[in-house]
């Protein structure tokens, strides 16, 4: 059994979509970073950065101690070890898939996640920085478009690097990206979408919280307003 410690964000959906494929027993514990969960000690023990999502393992291969996890991208490395899959079978592949995973865990997410913060939640809207990631994040749908050219997958076989970058191609329209600039990322995002893990993860998502649902001012304060002295 697996306690995935979630919140349905891009980072969130990349685990439940890992989970889903490779048919592990998991159960969602809901970490409600609007109200602050994510500062709670218990799951600070766990996830040091107060980020999720998380993982606690109570069935590791070796050993009998439960094998905690934190960071998106660790996580999915862990669960393709762990099951063999979507990890790469030989030493190239899994060079493809790690080096692939990383653009995203070092740009497309990061890149992207100031994208939305400056053009959605931001409240005082500054021009030169909504241009600035909106510009990157074209430039990244660039390079992904790009590698999927002469391959259906970014690291040829479907991996935890197609699984980690999906999500963050989801809220296309709200990072100023329209898909049909990009015919190959495109294809390779309505192939993934169809995909009945994916499905699967998205509904469970949706189920715990409806991110249609408008943040409050308090729920930017606490996701935005953070330092070293946050509790």
């Amino acid at each position: 059994m697996i306690d995935l410690h979630y919140w349905p964000t891009p980072n969130g959906h990349k685990i439940t979509m890992m989970l889903e494929e490779t048919g592990l027993d998991y159960t969602i514990r809901p970490v409600d970073i609007g109200k602050g969960e994510q500062f709670a000690p218990e799951f600070l023990k766990i996830a040091p950065n107060n980020r999720m999502p998380a993982i606690v393992d109570h069935d590791p291969a070796v050993g009998n101690a439960p094998i905690t996890v934190f960071e998106s991208g660790a996580i999915l490395l862990y669960l393709a070890g762990k099951t063999g899959r979507f990890g790469g079978d030989s030493l190239r592949e899994r060079t493809e898939v790690n080096q692939w995973l990383m653009w995203q865990m070092g740009g497309l997410g990061p890149m992207l996640g100031q994208n939305h913060h400056f053009n959605i939640y931001a409240p005082e809207k500054i021009p030169y920085a909504m241009d600035r990631y909106v510009k990157e994040t074209n430039r990244l749908y660039g390079v992904l478009d790009r590698r999927l050219t002469d391959r259906a997958f970014v690291a040829g076989a479907y991996s935890v690097a197609d699984m980690a970058a999906y999500p963050w191609i989801v809220p296309h329209e709200a990072q100023g990206q329209t898909l049909a600039d990009f015919p190959n990322v495109k294809r390779w995002f309505e192939t993934i979408a169809k995909r009945p893990a994916t499905i699967t993860a998205y509904e469970k998502g949706k189920a715990i919280n409806d991110s249609r649902t408008p943040m409050t001012d308090e729920q930017k304060k606490m996701l935005f307003g953070q330092t070293a002295a946050t509790r």
